[in-house]
């Protein structure tokens, strides 16, 4: 306490910030341990010596780590997380994560655990600064403190570059009892000199990445997408603030509830505190050094939230701790030879060989865990070495007990070490009754191999013969045992093999529903073999409900409840299962009683209850293996509300009222309810069946035949499924089922040759099946009894004897759309229903109508004589109209609405064919603009053979240009508005009647010949796509749409010895450009298969280029160099190199051009003043476009369809735009990770990002993430371009200083 006070009398003087002293005692002086120095050491698990509670789950150990984390597993490589944002895929405590080094003496690493007065009256006077209200009481009894003294930032050394002499100091303090859990991250004053850290794999690319502050659950399947995580800080400014404000009141220091609750609960959020005493408690202390004299304090204080309040105000506050009085604690022998917190009574010591003994007359002693005694007196003087080595022993009133030493757990006689991996060996044999078979098995192999570090069971049986290993699969608590004994513990709980060790005998018996079938189970365990291996026996008896092959059991999460005396523990209860089958499920139910004995410690005192919590459970069998598999993930704590067993369920000891099949359902107490199965209705207490058949579930070419809680489908003649989906078709010769079943218990299956009874439905037709039972014809209401011909097949004309309408059907019964005919008038003429059988598309369109959106209704199309689709359809019900191809399918930009005149429409081909790559092309883009392109978009021409016509032009733009048949641009073809390239049509493949169009210019005619491609290069296909940079390589990402078409990307060039980072593409010429700041070259490469990559601008110059942007119309490129600090720009065969700008700017980064407008955009990394500046592509006109509210612009794109200037700033995590002239800013997402690069395509922009080491879509108008693409190959990427099929249109602007008319010639453009 006098410290703290002491601290705070320092924080009232200061007014901003923790003085040095503000951190808890750390160091040699006070016992800590060193890590050792590096850039990447962890420290052993330091054991605790009791457990916490840690995000709702208990631990036992705990790591720190160089890179400024504590965590309660070992860590991986720090590549696996230094550089990541949270989530992490490991729990985590990170009070400053970045990538620190201590080698060469720079800091060091201090921790330990503490239970001293001074640390704790420290720690909690913190506490319950930020939690006045909720930490009133809380008292903590341990702490464990993690200190980072005077730490460096990795620097990668050379001759020429000296350390770093910025340093950082910090410190993370966990304290904590049986019940609860706070952290304390404290940064004193001064303490923080660096706030981030550069990656490893940036090399010369001057680049930092921010320290993350916060806490990581670490236990999502999918880390990356789905983990728990809570942020402090991840931004320069978030960090800066960590040592100005606070959510305590207390400048530096920052507290969170981490223990009893699975989400972090940050301090500050309960007011001001509690007013304490003019003079708080004293604890004596004689131990402590630096604290001699007490410090009288003030009773008041305002506190201020942490965010926004940068210099929270201290009206002379001095957070206190209540006096509390010793409480008495179990001697409980530590790692390093000391002692806990003092006891009751002075223990008289016996030792014999390597047990130690201690005695205890304490008669509310709760040992760890607990172990066995004789029936009789017996002292450890005659009995120790019934202990395991691994243990010591106790003598007390009643006898003795072992306690397992400290790593070690178990009930004393037999101790296994903590987190380790164990195995448990044992033989299986039983008599079991399956449905009608009998089976039985001897001494068949069971293997569990449990992971008691969180609580993994894993059990196996093979050998169990067919069908009762299948039957099996429900038997979910012989595997269960396995759960309870390896349990992961909370605090204050026990799992079984603390309890029971390995001799105990389980007795199991389970009861099924609705079908009464009983199983008893008896586990025996006889100890420990070799190597730690329990030895088991389990024997199983009794009856168990048949099970078809092909189903599956799902278990979902439960939670069990066991009640405890000194000899045997017992639970009760009532489970449910789902069997499932394809899309047919049935739940089922069974009731357990299980009772657990072994020889107890009449000393110990066992919990009346604990709650087993079961997270997972998977049942499987490998029909392959033939191998039974269980699968739980189980945690054990106390029992919720500690009230007494409630009384035994009706359910449970069989004396409800509910009448079969109706099945007992546990209430509250004694209540219950009788729930009937699926298939079934209420009836009072019991059920009755219900008719499924009446609600048509099946297909509509299937009959459905009810059964007792089920149902089945069956496909009519001439068609093939399983009755919920029929196609026409052969039915195969033996199919091995001809129904679906539904549901379960009845799980009917009718075989091929099985007997029937008289009258069997399936002796009948379908159509005579249907005049037994006839159906309901919409809108005629009563049931239509179907015509039938000689054969039992349905007649083609059917006519309603009632109501006089009549109407054609198909050879299944079905009703043809369109041929029903009204009373009175002339019937249908039907052909043959076996002619149906053999329908065009158009036909069979009829016949199924489906939705046309959103019309909503179905749309029955029009078909010709031939069966065709016509050119033109119209929708009946709302008189839209649309042109349709020979597939029948609507073609973009045709749907006029209603009371317009149609579309004039062609004729489809008379054959069907696929459509080509020209129409796939078409209609793609067709859809992405929405049906409607503006001008300025390109749609592809083709002509009606589905070629691309030769000659091709974007939209309004008045550009055209010459293609080969596969639709590539011919290089030197293009022309300016105004003119028209003569284009020469290819040669004739499939189509002979097509036109001649002109002639080719023969100077530009491709090459017959190619070269062979690389091995290392992968040409990609046709249409848009991302290429990104990532290291030694060129990735492809190609794009659906805008959604990221993730299966189909690669690398399309690999550049071994390179790191790419600037990246972009000449959409003339399809090439590739690239910087290099490895070899500090800049090259290029085509996208065709053979191309070499040619260095165009080698090292002589060049420090380090980073941002590269291509002008496509002038054929120049230009770079940014943050080592020279310059701007530069050159041909795009590398001549004509100048310098633009070398002046004013510090860390130049990004750049972009307009062509059409012939502007040039770049930003500038200076961490002083960033700033984004323009100029034109001369150098002339310079000017700042944007310099405020931006911290670290990365990224910058030009949209020339937008016209917008868009950047993504990894300093404040934006994402914005504005106008060229710098009008106009908005703001389109302002929670980016890390982001690098950044493009944009269509609707949409595609960032890299360095957190996610990924690439990121972000929609431009709502600015939601909409998906993302992370490489399997994991490392940063940096720059990131689109690959159009087309080349942005537009003219060159003519600037005051104008482009040299010879460039304007070489590039094709005119000089008038």
């Amino acid at each position: 306490m006098r410290a703290l006070a002491a601290v705070l009398a320092a924080v009232l003087a200061v007014g901003t910030a923790l003085p040095r002293p503000g951190l808890l005692p750390h160091g040699p002086a006070r016992g800590d341990a060193r890590l050792r120095p590096g850039d990447d050491e962890s420290s052993p698990g330091l054991l605790l010596r009791r457990a916490l509670r840690l995000y709702g789950r208990a631990a036992r150990r705990l790591y720190v780590g160089t890179n400024g984390v504590i965590s309660t597993q070992d860590f991986p490589r720090e590549t696996q997380y230094v550089d990541d944002d949270f989530p992490t895929d490991f729990p985590v405590i990170a009070p400053f994560l970045a990538d620190l080094d201590t080698s060469g003496d720079r800091g060091n690493i201090y921790y330990r655990q503490d239970d001293s007065r001074d640390v704790l009256d420290q720690a909690v006077g913190y506490i319950q600064a930020g939690f006045p209200r909720s930490a009133g009481a809380f008292v903590p009894t341990n702490a464990f403190i993690a200190t980072w003294e005077e730490v460096g930032a990795y620097q990668e050394l050379s001759q020429d570059t000296e350390p770093s002499t910025k340093l950082n100091t910090f410190q993370a303090v966990i304290a904590y009892n049986d019940e609860d859990t706070y952290t304390i991250f404290l940064y004193p004053d001064g303490g923080l000199q660096f706030l981030g850290t550069r990656p490893k794999e940036s090399y010369n690319v001057q680049l930092e990445l921010p320290a993350r502050v916060g806490f990581s659950w670490g236990d999502s399947d999918d880390p990356k997408r789905d983990g728990l995580f809570h942020s402090l800080a991840s931004s320069e400014q978030a960090l800066r603030n960590l040592e100005r404000e606070s959510n305590t009141g207390i400048p530096g220091v920052w507290v969170f509830h981490v223990g009893s609750t699975e989400h972090v609960e940050p301090g500050g959020g309960e007011g001001a505190a509690p007013a304490v005493p003019q003079s708080p408690p004293e604890h004596p202390n004689p131990g402590t050094a630096g604290h001699p004299h007490p410090l009288s304090s003030h009773t008041s204080m305002a506190q201020h939230p942490s965010r926004g309040s940068h210099s929270p105000v201290l009206l002379g506050f001095v957070p206190g701790r209540r006096d509390t009085q010793e409480r008495s604690r179990w001697l409980q022998p530590r790692g390093d030879g000391g002692t806990g917190q003092s006891f009751s009574a002075n223990p008289s010591s016996y030792s014999s060989g390597q047990h130690g003994v201690g005695v205890e007359e304490d008669v509310h002693f709760n040992p760890d865990v607990f172990t066995y005694s004789a029936a009789s007196k017996e002292t450890c003087a005659q009995h120790h070495g019934r202990c395991s080595p691994h243990a010591f022993c106790t003598d007390y009133a009643a006898g003795f007990c072992c306690h397992c030493r400290a790593t070690f757990y178990g009930n004393g006689r037999q101790c296994l070490p903590e987190g380790a991996v164990h195995r448990l060996n044992g033989k299986v044999s039983g008599s079991l009754r399956v449905g009608r078979a009998s089976v039985g098995f001897q001494d068949v192999d069971l293997h569990a191999y449990i992971v008691g570090s969180d609580g993994r069971a894993y059990t196996a049986i093979s050998g169990v013969p067919q069908p009762a290993a299948r039957a099996l699969l429900p038997l979910l608590p012989v595997g269960g045992l396995f759960a309870w004994l390896f349990a992961l513990e909370e605090p204050g709980s026990e799992n079984g093999f603390s309890i029971t060790g390995a001799e105990f005998t389980q007795s199991l018996k389970m009861t099924f529903y609705p079908g009464g079938e009983t199983v008893q189970v008896t586990q025996t365990a006889e100890g420990l073999g070799p190597d730690n291996y329990l030895n088991l026996r389990t024997h199983i008896q009794g009856e168990v409900p048949f099970l078809p092959e092909n189903v599956t059991v799902h278990i979902t999460p439960y939670e069990e409840l066991y009640s405890y005396s000194s000899s045997a523990v017992t639970s009760s209860g009532q489970r449910e299962y789902v069997v499932a089958a394809g899309t047919a499920n049935q739940t089922v139910s069974y009731r357990l009683r299980q009772n657990i004995t072994f020889s107890g410690c009449p000393h110990w005192r066992p919990p009346a209850r604990q709650r087993l919590s079961v997270a997972r459970a998977f049942a499987l069998f490998d029909s392959h293996e033939h191998v039974l598999r269980y699968a739980l993930a189980a945690r054990i704590g106390p029992a919720r509300g500690g009230a007494e067993n409630p009384g035994v369920s009706p359910c449970h000891d069989g004396s409800h009222t509910c009448e079969a099949p109706a099945r007992c359902q546990p209430g509250v107490g004694t209540e219950y309810t009788c729930q009937c199965a699926a298939g079934y209705r209420p009836d009072g207490r019991g059920c009755r069946d219900v008719d499924e058949c009446a609600e048509s579930p099946c297909h509509p070419a299937a009959v459905c035949y009810n059964t007792p809680g089920s149902f089945s489908c069956r496909c009519r003649p001439g068609y093939a499924g399983d009755g919920f989906q029929c196609t026409y078709g052969e039915v195969p010769a033996q199919p091995r089922a001809l129904c679906a079943w539904h549901s379960f218990p009845s799980l009917t299956l009718l075989f091929p040759g099985f007997p029937a009874a008289e009258g069997n439905p399936q002796r009948l037709t379908p159509c005579q099946h249907e005049r037994m039972y006839p159906r309901e014809v919409p809108p005629l209401g009563d049931g239509h009894a179907p015509q039938c011909d000689e054969q039992g097949r349905y007649r083609p004309l059917q006519c309603h004897g009632s109501s006089g309408h009549c109407w054609c059907v198909d050879a299944a019964g079905q009703e043809i759309a369109g041929t029903r005919t009204a009373p009175g008038t002339t019937p249908p003429r039907c052909g043959s229903p076996e002619s149906i059988q053999h329908l065009t598309p158009c036909e069979h369109a009829r016949m199924y109508p489906r939705e046309v959106p959103p019309l909503g209704d179905g749309h029955v199309p029009q078909c010709d004589e031939q069966g065709r689709y016509r050119p033109l359809q119209c929708h009946g019900s709302s008189g839209h109209c649309w042109c349709v191809d020979a597939a029948g399918q609507e073609i973009a930009g045709t749907r006029t609405a209603p009371g317009t005149t149609p579309p004039r429409c062609g004729s489809p081909e008379p054959t069907e064919r696929p459509p080509s790559m020209c129409e796939r092309w078409r209609q793609s883009l067709l859809e992405h603009y929405g049906g409607s392109p503006r001008g300025d978009q390109y749609v592809p021409q083709c002509d009606p053979g589905g070629d691309f016509t030769p000659l091709q032009c974007h939209g309004d733009s008045g550009y055209c240009w010459c293609v080969e048949q596969s639709g590539r641009e011919i290089p030197g073809t293009r022309s300016e508005p105004g003119t028209t390239p003569p284009c020469k049509s290819p040669a004739p493949q499939s189509h002979p009647g097509q036109r001649q169009r002109g002639q080719r210019l023969p100077s530009v005619a491709p090459p017959s010949v190619r070269p062979e491609p690389r091995p290392d290069v992968s040409p990609p296909a046709t249409g848009t796509f991302l290429l990104y940079a990532q290291g030694q390589q060129i990735g492809y990402l190609p794009l659906n749409g805008t959604r990221l078409h993730k299966e189909a990307a690669k690398t399309l060039l690999s550049l071994h010895g390179s790191i790419v980072v600037g990246i972009d593409y000449d959409c003339r010429e399809r090439m590739i450009y690239w910087t290099d700041v490895a070899g500090r070259t800049i090259s290029r490469a085509g996208l065709e298969a053979g191309s070499e990559p040619e260095t165009i601008i080698s090292s002589a110059g060049l420090i380090s280029p980073e941002g590269l942007a291509v002008d496509h119309l002038r054929r120049a490129m230009f770079w940014t160099d943050s080592g020279l600090d310059r701007i530069e720009r050159a041909r795009l065969d590398g001549s004509e190199r100048r310098v633009l700008f070398d002046t004013e700017l510090v860390n130049p980064r990004a750049i972009a051009v307009d062509p059409v407008r012939g502007n040039l955009y770049w930003t500038d990394w200076n961490r002083e003043a960033p700033k984004i500046e323009t100029s034109t592509v001369n150098g002339a006109n310079r000017r700042v476009l944007v310099h405020s509210d931006i911290g670290l612009p990365n990224g910058l794109t030009f949209d020339p369809f937008s016209k917008l200037l868009c950047w993504a700033d990894a300093g404040t995590k934006h994402l914005e735009c504005t106008f060229p002239d710098g009008t106009g800013r908005r703001l389109i997402q302002s929670n980016l990770n890390y982001p690098f690069s950044i493009i944009s395509y269509a609707n949409h922009f595609y960032h890299t990002d360095w957190r996610r080491d990924g690439v990121i879509a972000v929609n431009k108008e709502t600015g939601s993430f909409t998906d993302e693409y992370l490489p399997e190959q994991r490392s940063h990427l940096y720059g990131i371009t689109a690959v159009y099929p087309y080349c942005p249109g537009g003219k060159i602007k003519t600037h005051p200083n104008p482009i040299p008319s010879r460039v304007l010639m070489a590039a094709g453009c005119p000089t008038h």
